[in-house]
């Protein structure tokens, strides 16, 4: 599987994830089973957001809102791993949410992950 993300979005969460080095950065996916046509930066309201991050639950509902509206679909979130790999952790694998795609920022790059009921599985990135 494929899933394509506009040049400047990705350069954007890889600034974004380049610019913050003492916390993880987080937002949510919007777009189809094929294709991320906007991603937003939302506020990591975890306790210890230099290795974890929490979606903030007021951005997360209201995405869910406008999605019942007639808005964008919410397809994942994406999040950084400030002195790690691009490669799902325990901590993600416990929360992950089966269906999700999950962009994952770390070492300069980013992979993108949809999760299933026993782990993650790869998704190629076609740029845009």
């Amino acid at each position: 599987m494929t899933v394509s993300i506009a040049r400047d979005c990705l350069a954007s969460l890889l600034g974004e994830a380049a610019a913050s080095p003492e916390r993880e950065i987080c937002g949510l996916l919007f777009g189809s089973a094929e294709r991320i046509d906007a991603a937003i930066a939302t506020i990591n309201v975890a306790p210890h957001s230099e290795d974890e991050f929490e979606i903030d639950p007021a951005a997360l509902i209201a995405a869910h809102r406008a999605e019942r509206a007639g808005g964008p679909r919410l397809i994942g979130h994406y999040h950084s791993h400030p002195s790690g790999s691009a490669h799902p952790s325990a901590r993600d694998a416990a929360a992950a949410q089966p269906g999700r795609l999950w962009l994952i920022l770390g070492g300069g790059e980013a992979m993108l992950w949809r999760a299933g009921a026993t782990g993650f599985t790869p998704v190629s990135i076609a740029i845009r």
